[in-house]
Parts: structure tokens; C-alpha cells; sequence
């Protein structure tokens, strides 16, 4: 078992849950490196912007979403990581188990990292190439000097032919299907509080 998924599986029971425990582990041959972008209707909706490296999925949770526009920068917070086979879960997490809600694979495809992603993770500041369904081009990922709980990064798209103007196409707003079923996350109702109309 892949010890980095050691937070992954103890934060989750599987005997509940659909998600994948990624307990096969699966000798396989060298590939192109994957990277989806799951939309998750948890406790707050969110995406999840995870990237294949070293035999797992590096996984930050993006409040706000990924933008095309270079000028805007997206909060991206690194969680734990995930199992590979993780990238195509979509389904429903039931109440009272971590993450409870609705996921879609809302992106996915493959990552062509510039340089040793390794040694470029190790040092906080990831440059990539996404071949995607919506997300493509090139972008980085960069950690913020900000010390806290959790390590908190910034994803930016580059300046080149597949960055847009957030005022001019909002990717997140024009394309909210999912890339594998065509399912749109329809947003929860809202809790009613007794004696509030």
C-alpha cells in the first residue's frame, strides 16, 4: 500500500463510502501522467485540482475554481493525497462520512510538466502543459511563503492561445457539465432555520 495515501484511507471508511480505497496497487507501465479537476458539493462547493506524480494524485482543493484569465490567481489548498484510480470517481459520498456530498469529474486529461516535477514540487513551484476537455495550456502552481495548518498555493494560468479573459468567457459558468457523464451539480437547497422565513 502507498504509504502517502496513509491520510487518504484514514479519514474515510470504505465500507460506507464508493470512493476508491486504492489498496490495488497496480504495477504499471510508464504512461501519461493524468490530471482531473473534480466538482465536489461537500460542506462548501469547491473543486478538486489533482495531478498524477510518483504513483499518486496530488490533490489541492480550489474554493473559487480554476480561471483562463492569467490575471486572476485561484487559492488552492493542498490536501491529501489520492489514488490514481480516484480520477474517474464520481458519485455520491453519503452523509456522515468525510466529504459528504455530490462529485463529477468536471476536467480531465493529461499533464506535461516543464522541468522535474519532483524536484519542482519539493520546491513549491510547479509549471505545467494541461491537455483537457476545457483546461488547457500552460500554467503553474506556486506555494505561498504563508505559514499555517495546511499549505496553501496559487494556481494561474499563462498568458498563450488558451487563456481567456474572465470577463469574456468564464469557463466554470459556460461548461458545468461533467466531462464523463454530462451531469451538472445542481446546487444544494439551503438549510431552513426555524423561525426565519
Amino acid at each position: 500500500m502507498n504509504d502517502t495515501l496513509d491520510d487518504y484511507q484514514e479519514k474515510r471508511d470504505f465500507t460506507g463510502t464508493p470512493e476508491p480505497s486504492g489498496a490495488a496497487k497496480k504495477a504499471s507501465p510508464p504512461h501519461a501522467l493524468q490530471f482531473c479537476i473534480q466538482k465536489h458539493d461537500a460542506s462548501h462547493l469547491h473543486y478538486d485540482f489533482r495531478l498524477e506524480l510518483q504513483g499518486t494524485l496530488k490533490s489541492w482543493a480550489v474554493p473559487k475554481g480554476p480561471s483562463l484569465d492569467p490575471q486572476v490567481k485561484r487559492l488552492a489548498v493542498q490536501v491529501e493525497d489520492h489514488p490514481l484510480d480516484y480520477a474517474a470517481f464520481e458519485g455520491h459520498i453519503p452523509e456522515g462520512h468525510y466529504g459528504a456530498g455530490d462529485v463529477i469529474v468536471w476536467d480531465r486529461g493529461v499533464w506535461k510538466p516543464v522541468g522535474d516535477p519532483v524536484e519542482s514540487f519539493k520546491k513549491g513551484r510547479l509549471q505545467f502543459e494541461l491537455e483537457g476537455h476545457k483546461l488547457q495550456g500552460s500554467w503553474s502552481l506556486v506555494r505561498s511563503q504563508q505559514e499555517g495548518k495546511k499549505q496553501l498555493w496559487f494556481l494561474i494560468k499563462h498568458q498563450d492561445d488558451a487563456a481567456r479573459a474572465e470577463s469574456d468567457f468564464d469557463v466554470l459558468t459556460q461548461r458545468p457539465e461533467s466531462v464523463i457523464s454530462g451531469r451538472i451539480l445542481k446546487p444544494r437547497p439551503a438549510k431552513h432555520t426555524p423561525g426565519k422565513a
